[in-house]
């Protein structure tokens, strides 16, 4: 895939590559190409094709969130605020500890639910806006409590974001979320394995290849760029990019002459960018907050989830009453109660109201309150970021592949796909998850299904198993 070179204040997050290095003027970037446009792949094609598209999902609007730029974790407190003891906000957005997880989600639930005990009266109807993760747990909560609940749900089903499958795949993949980070003891963990949920562990080692197909070792001066930029970052009197940082610390100034290898210096820069840091908040470099960029986990505790991730609602949801296919547009509420409008125009009331959607939502106003949520409350919204990271899952036959390694990595190149899953080593099928993230995966998002395969094989060209001669 050709490789791209962008200028600062563009959507990509290696912009500080063609500013800080000591190199011959940038060219304007230009368009890549339609996959449709380039040479077939040589990888064969796959039996079964999964792919996500998050950022168009209109019950969505991105994959979670992330601190952009001058937001703060008192943004995320100021949005999980209650409004008159009547409207009650939960899911990872306003999680200040862990954001973008589903551990933060179901903490900001339990608290949400807390909340609503805490005003509301025996036998009062609390109504959820949400049959996600956040939705269900503060819904399971609230009726052990012996509260009159409903969860409406615009989707056909419960998950929201973690969104499970079968069919016609040997085991059931994971669309949203498929790792969990920390102690094996803590939830979701404990509660998914008490559910017999398998879970394998997963260190995240990755082996590293160029666009040519070779095997490298990884370079720490990515890494330590990185860090080198947010320490200086953390000195400032306020808050700048990742990438600002990188170009204004310095730590960007490396090398463009390639070695032996074809790798130069800044090469490993990019592949940091690419691999880690777009992978883990959805964002660019000129989008992150150098103040609160995301804490990348520790890959010794690592585990993914081979068995079924939805299998946890479906547990809390047993008994709830659910209303599906049902997308709440309106939210009005006064010291009386609250009423909801649905698409087909119907009304609910209730005392009091939950909302779990995504930041996404909130942020393209798709459902409108009345009377207007606080100044705290909209600021919040939009000072958060909403990233997106998309997948797409590949079943092949046989594998093409000769590796053993469970995660894949490229170097050298703006990979659209630059990190996989190589799900043989655990499962023992011939499957693989790719990775597309920020302003790729944002790109990507406008392809039809052919297009975007098509650049999803491109990508794992550098894996192809060498014929024996």
């Amino acid at each position: 895939m050709k490789r791209r070179t962008f200028l600062l204040g563009t959507a990509s997050g290696f912009s500080v590559l063609a500013l800080a290095a000591c190199v011959a003027p940038v060219p304007v970037p230009t368009p890549s190409a339609s996959p449709n446009t380039l040479t077939p792949s040589l990888v064969p094609q796959p039996l079964t094709v999964s792919r996500t598209n998050w950022s168009t999902d209109a019950f969505s609007r991105g994959s979670f969130s992330y601190a952009a730029v001058g937001a703060t974790p008192e943004h995320r407190t100021a949005l999980g605020q209650t409004v008159d003891a009547r409207v009650f906000f939960a899911g990872e957005a306003v999680a200040v500890d862990e954001p973008g997880t589903v551990r933060g989600a179901r903490a900001s639930a339990l608290l949400a639910a807390s909340q609503v005990q805490d005003v509301a009266a025996p036998g009062e109807r609390i109504t959820i806006v949400g049959a996600g993760i956040a939705g269900i747990t503060a819904a399971r909560q609230l009726v052990d409590a012996g509260f009159n609940v409903v969860v409406i749900e615009a989707r056909d089903r419960i998950g929201g974001r973690i969104d499970t499958v079968s069919g016609d795949w040997p085991f059931p993949i994971e669309r949203g979320p498929s790792f969990l980070h920390g102690a094996s003891d803590s939830f979701p963990n404990d509660e998914l394995t008490a559910l017999g949920v398998t879970l394998l562990p997963f260190v995240r080692t990755p082996e590293v290849r160029t666009r040519a197909g070779v095997v490298v070792e990884v370079s720490p001066l990515g890494a330590q760029a990185v860090a080198g930029a947010l320490e200086w970052a953390a000195d400032q009197q306020r808050d700048v990019s990742v990438e600002r940082a990188l170009v204004d610390s310095g730590e960007a100034r490396l090398s463009n002459t390639p070695n032996a290898e074809g790798l130069s210096n800044a090469d490993w820069l990019e592949y940091e960018i690419a691999t880690r840091f777009k992978v883990e908040t959805g964002a660019t470099p000129s989008q992150q907050s150098a103040w609160y960029t995301t804490n990348i986990a520790n890959a010794d505790d690592d585990q993914i989830v081979v068995g079924g991730y939805s299998t946890l609602l479906t547990a809390d949801a047993e008994g709830l009453e659910l209303l599906l296919s049902s997308v709440v547009n309106r939210i009005a509420h006064d010291d009386r109660g609250v009423s909801l409008r649905l698409g087909t125009g119907e009304s609910l009331s209730a005392d009091r109201v939950i909302v779990t959607v995504p930041l996404g939502v909130l942020k393209d106003a798709a459902i409108e309150f009345s009377p207007a949520l606080p100044f705290a409350h909209r600021g919040a919204i939009a000072a958060l970021g909403m990233g997106v990271v998309d997948k797409i899952w590949l079943r092949f036959d046989v594998p093409f592949w000769d590796t053993a390694a469970r995660l894949w990595t490229i170097v050298g190149e703006d990979a659209d796909f630059p990190v996989w899953v190589n799900m043989m080593p655990l499962t023992g099928e011939p499957i693989l998850m790719g990775l597309v993230a920020a302003e790729n995966a944002t790109r990507l998002s406008e392809l039809d299904d052919e297009e975007f395969l098509a650049a999803a094989l491109t990508a794992l060209e550098p894996f192809l198993a060498v014929p024996d001669e």
